[in-house]
């Protein structure tokens, strides 16, 4: 588990946080909504759209701390990867952060692929070291701006949590990877922001008498293996790690998770909460999870996911029964 704490700070350089929730004042268009869509796609690319320009992406930038903590963690786990890459694809990437922290020595270009163009665009091609090429694209229409078989690898960054079929995006991942390509990435688990979540419905039911979502469904930890492998992975490696992010109270978490484009984008969500509920929801979350010092903590749980496309030169396991050596044996 790692802890950080959220700080006010003048410059948008240090702080380390993440999240996901919060309250959109978007509206749905019933009649576009398919029976299997719990995320409203282009609400969920406006919201990163406002987050870019407000006050000229400031705020946008301050809070890259989440995505920079997991991007660190990931650069370290494609690093144990022991082979030299000619492009890698960023799917979901923002403006970057994950291959802002590629090496020429690991890769020669990052092709950055994400549903908003204002965050694809806004860092600079000067904050890379290798060449950059970027494709304005929903995350969830990968191959019709990538041909099959044409990557060598494919990251991912806390950006497939938003997608509405997670099994349908890693099937067109592993069709869009060469044979024995590599796919890596970070999403959010279900247990991410179980402190809000908790507040906001206690505080509802207080004050409404009823509750609806405020943070977005996510998946669990055991069900990536099984996706993974049904999308047609081997060696598949799944692992979950925690980020705790320390806030001054709920407000400033709320008010970062707008700043990152992480608002409430669930399908037939509401579009205002009451003040007076928001207040007891901020009481609720102090007394309930509040720390020693008066912040109260965010809790991020991060799955990573490692997997390979099958390929003719690959390891595979030896048939069951043909061991030389007999367990008992050894031990």
């Amino acid at each position: 588990m790692f802890a950080i704490a959220r700080r006010r700070l003048a410059s948008p350089s240090l702080a380390r946080g993440r999240a996901l929730a919060s309250v959109s004042s978007s509206s749905v268009n019933p009649n576009s909504v398919g029976p299997f869509q719990v995320f409203d796609r282009n609400v969920k690319r406006m919201q990163k759209d406002r987050a870019v320009t407000r006050d000229g992406g400031v705020h946008n930038a301050t809070v890259d701390y989440l995505r920079q903590e997991i991007s660190d963690r990931m650069i370290e786990r494609f690093q144990d990867i022991k082979r030299k890459f000619d492009t890698v694809l960023d799917l979901g990437a923002g403006p970057g952060h994950f291959s802002q922290l590629l090496e020429k020595e690991m890769v020669k270009k990052a092709i950055l692929l994400d549903s908003s163009e204002k965050l694809l665009n806004r860092d600079p091609d000067s904050y890379f070291e290798v060449e950059v090429q970027r494709i304005h694209q929903d995350e969830e229409k990968l191959l019709e701006s990538i041909p099959p078989n044409s990557q060598e690898a494919i990251v991912s960054c806390l950006s497939l949590h938003w997608v509405n079929d997670l099994p349908g995006v890693l099937v067109q991942i592993k069709e869009a990877l060469k044979p024995d390509g590599v796919f890596l990435g970070a999403l959010l688990g279900g247990d991410t922001l179980f402190e809000l979540r908790t507040s906001l419905q206690l505080a509802e039911v207080e004050r409404e008498g009823g509750i609806s979502p405020h943070v977005s469904p996510m998946t669990d930890s055991r069900d990536m293996s099984n996706l993974l492998g049904r999308a047609g992975f081997t060696l598949v490696t799944v692992d979950v790690d925690e980020v705790k992010v320390a806030y001054p109270s709920m407000w400033e978490l709320m008010e970062d998770l707008q700043n990152m484009g992480e608002n409430n984008a669930v399908v037939g969500r509401r579009h205002f909460i009451h003040r007076d509920t928001l207040a007891a929801a901020s009481a609720i979350y102090k007394e309930l999870h509040g720390q020693e010092d008066g912040t109260v903590p965010a809790t991020f749980q991060v799955i990573y996911v490692i997997g390979w496309k099958p390929g003719p030169n690959q390891p595979k396991p030896l048939e069951r029964g043909s061991a030389q050596t007999n367990l008992k044996d050894v031990l």
